[in-house]
């Protein structure tokens, strides 16, 4: 028998899948070391266990197929009904004994990676709509996914680090998060500068800027709130880095 492949032909997109599925399969192989046991865990998210971590991951992949049903069908299939109703969903799962919470990871993995399979090269270009409200064509939802499956892998504590994160995906996470402060206004006075990729991002229009700079992986992970290991602040009226990183502002 022949295997099914993507009915997409669009290398972009076809690119664009291979990042969400290595991306799931790094997050799989840190879930798989991880032992019933350690899932009790705390991880690096304030709050939330490895268990929460794992529960949201799973319940995005379904709540992304859903938005992928709903390109395929026309029929509206919203990834939520709620912001609430989502929280409480990853609550819910959080307490499901280990091997339904792994069970929940792996079968709602392949349901999604079907659905994107089976998506007719026309119907990418569908629009659906996000928990937040934003309106945009399925091909989004890969990245969408992609996201959450690198980051989150950090997420579990047991060894991952924004190094192992693709240089595409780390590039695209630093836009998305330095885009949502520029929206909010919240980069007024930051600049961030990649030391290793020539990349500079935030508010360069400033005549006395905060400048906070690294490698592309220790900025990002600073960016993403999740520690600030190799990255170094200069603020105005110093000649130099004065050793303290100010906090990233909330990007989500």
């Amino acid at each position: 028998m022949v295997a099914r492949q993507d009915q997409t032909t669009d290398p972009e997109l076809l690119t664009a899948l291979l990042q969400a599925r290595r991306g799931t399969a790094f997050f799989a192989r840190k879930l798989n070391e991880l032992s019933d046991a350690e899932l009790d865990g705390d991880s690096l998210l304030p709050g939330w266990t490895r268990r929460h971590i794992t529960a949201h991951i799973g319940y995005n992949a379904r709540a992304i197929a859903r938005l992928i049903e709903w390109a395929a069908t026309g029929v509206e299939t919203p990834m939520y009904p709620s912001t609430e109703v989502r929280d409480h969903e990853i609550d819910f799962g959080a307490t499901l004994s280990p091997i339904a919470l792994r069970h929940l990871f792996d079968h709602s993995a392949v349901h999604l990676n079907v659905e994107w399979r089976d998506l007719p090269g026309g119907a990418w270009h569908h629009k659906v709509r996000t928990i937040q409200g934003r309106e945009v064509p399925a091909t989004e939802t890969v990245w969408m996914r992609s996201r959450e499956v690198w980051m989150h892998a950090v997420d579990l504590a047991n060894g991952a680090s924004f190094a192992d994160i693709p240089a595409p995906v780390l590039e695209r996470l630093l836009t998305d998060i330095t885009g949502a402060w520029t929206t909010r206004g919240t980069d007024q006075g930051l600049v961030v500068t990649v030391t290793d990729r020539d990349l500079t991002f935030g508010d360069t229009a400033s005549a006395t800027p905060t400048m906070v700079s690294g490698p592309l992986a220790a900025v990002v992970e600073w960016a993403a709130g999740r520690g600030n290991g190799g990255v170094t602040a200069t603020r105005p009226g110093t000649e130099a880095n004065d050793g303290t990183v100010p906090a990233a502002p909330k990007w989500i």
